[in-house]
């Protein structure tokens, strides 16, 4: 797998220059990415193309990805494919963030360089899923019913309850 991508980009520069970033990152280098994830194989693949929109540099292109997140139903893998459109608005203050456009999203820059690892990995992480499931009855409510007719109720009710002691030491007095 071959990766011309920069470590470290200036969105700036690259927009004054209406740069092209094309190019995949292998997902195990995501780490915070990684911890939601049920494997780290695979790569993203990564197209940004760098302009302006008046004044304000801005990064439009897509992220491709599949990745294998942790069902909450059976917690077994489960692939989630990602096609996310990227449209961001490079800015330094928030003033800059009110002015934006209603169609480009804030890149807010702390410098003039950000790594190009955690915009491709905010990005990621914005758009999984807060409680991925299967789309199809992955067996987790099935596995519960049976524990649950499983359970012998009458065999509850008959075990001695551990409290009884008590109970009889209050009403008979003792102490």
């Amino acid at each position: 797998m071959q990766n011309r991508l920069p470590e470290i980009i200036d969105p700036t520069h690259l927009a004054d220059k209406r740069g092209e970033l094309h190019g995949q990152i292998l997902i195990k280098r995501l780490t915070r990415l990684t911890e939601k994830l049920v494997n780290d194989e695979g790569a993203v693949t990564v197209n940004l193309y760098f302009g302006r929109a008046g004044r304000t540099p801005k990064i439009d292109g897509n992220l491709k990805a599949t990745l294998q997140l942790e069902c909450q139903n059976c917690l077994q893998g489960i692939e989630f494919e990602i096609n996310q459109e990227v449209k961001l608005g490079v800015v330094i203050t928030f003033e800059q963030v009110e002015r934006l456009s209603e169609e480009l999203e804030p890149l807010l820059l702390e410098d003039e360089t950000i790594p190009l690892i955690t915009l491709v990995e905010d990005e990621l992480l914005l758009h999984l899923p807060d409680c991925p499931k299967h789309t199809h009855d992955c067996m987790a409510g099935k596995a519960i019913k049976k524990h649950i007719v499983a359970f012998d109720e009458e065999a509850a009710i008959k075990k001695p309850n551990p409290f009884s002691v008590l109970a009889h030491l209050k009403s008979t007095g003792e102490s």
